[in-house]
């Protein structure tokens, strides 16, 4: 019996960039041909997107390509942008280009974390809905206003264009490309083979920061910070506040707005969900006695704040995050 043609995925590593960024979704794939035997997997090509064939990691692992994306001749069934170079931004005009030319000759186009930065500077993403790293969001909606940024879900498709989230959602998007291609019995066999969840429960939002303090240090925000830290089961109303910054509520409500970008309200919440999940991670304290210090009230209260913030339960939350020595031992 022939054999059927495998489906060329090139992965292009950004110099800089993750290992897991490449590895990850490379190791699923494999996984997933070894699977298939032949019938109809996958070979998989690392092209480098500058006139090197050596890529440097982060880990210090160099990566030998076997071309350079201006070297691919052969049919491609996907591309992979497997993380970014913020270099590139001023001088990777000629990759981007490259890109842009490539696009219509690929049965798909995938990006890994902040490789969604290239596919913005191609011009691909215009319109089109896309998540990234969380912790990027902010700067990447606002350097490409077109591009509906969504940084809830661990990879987003727009058309025949996927982008992920963090080094591992990559992991994440190619179960999904694998279970696209082939089922979800494939899918789900690759999964067991390298002990990974199929679907991760969850959002990017259980990993991120509700509140980047430290960017707003100089704010009206940043400089109540730590004094509604140990006042949280206190007051902190508008008003409570603006009396406390020696301000009428008017300006008080104008001035945090503009400095922090959201209410006084918004905030306060944001700081109490935050502090909330401190303790759901390194306390032995129950969710109600977290609720009360927290200044939500009650169990039921907190839940559905927390829900609103962070896409899980705070039971859920506790059960994917928190550690202890004890645990470790066990």
């Amino acid at each position: 019996m022939a054999k059927t043609k495998k489906k060329l995925i090139v992965v292009i590593p950004m110099p800089g960039i993750y290992l897991l960024d490449v590895a990850g979704p490379a190791d699923v794939f494999a996984a997933a041909d070894k699977q298939l035997d032949g019938k109809g997997g996958y070979e998989i090509m690392l092209a480098s997107p500058v006139n090197t064939k050596r890529i440097s990691t982060k880990s210090g692992v160099d990566l030998h390509c076997a071309a350079t994306v201006a070297d691919i001749t052969q049919p491609v069934d996907t591309v992979i942008i497997a993380g970014f170079s913020m270099p590139l931004l001023e001088n990777g005009a000629r990759f981007f280009q490259w890109l842009h030319d490539f696009y219509p000759k690929v049965n798909r186009i995938c990006s890994i974390c902040v490789g969604a930065y290239a596919l913005a500077e191609a011009g691909l993403l215009n319109g089109k809905q896309a998540t990234t790293h969380w912790e990027y969001s902010q700067q990447f909606q606002q350097r490409y206003p077109s591009i509906k940024v969504d940084t809830d879900p661990f990879f987003t498709r727009d058309t025949n264009i996927y982008t992920s989230g963090g080094v591992t959602s990559g992991i994440d998007l190619a179960l999904a490309l694998v279970e696209e291609d082939h089922g979800r019995e494939l899918a789900l066999q690759v999964a067991r083979k390298l002990i990974l969840p199929l679907k991760r429960p969850g959002f990017q939002a259980q990993f991120s920061r509700l509140l980047e303090v430290h960017r707003l240090e100089n704010s009206i925000g940043g400089k109540l910070y730590p004094w509604m830290i140990r006042h949280l089961k206190e007051d902190l109303s508008i008003e409570h506040l603006a009396q406390h910054s020696n301000m009428s509520v008017r300006n008080f409500t104008r001035v945090f707005l503009k400095e922090t970008g959201v209410t006084p309200a918004k905030f306060v919440e944001k700081v109490r969900v935050e502090v909330a999940r401190r303790y759901l991670e390194d306390s032995d304290l129950s969710i109600d006695q977290i609720a009360e210090k927290c200044g939500l009230g009650g169990l039921i209260s907190l839940r559905r704040t927390f829900l609103r913030h962070m896409n899980m339960s705070p039971s859920d939350y506790r059960r994917s995050f928190r550690t202890s020595l004890q645990e470790i031992e066990n």
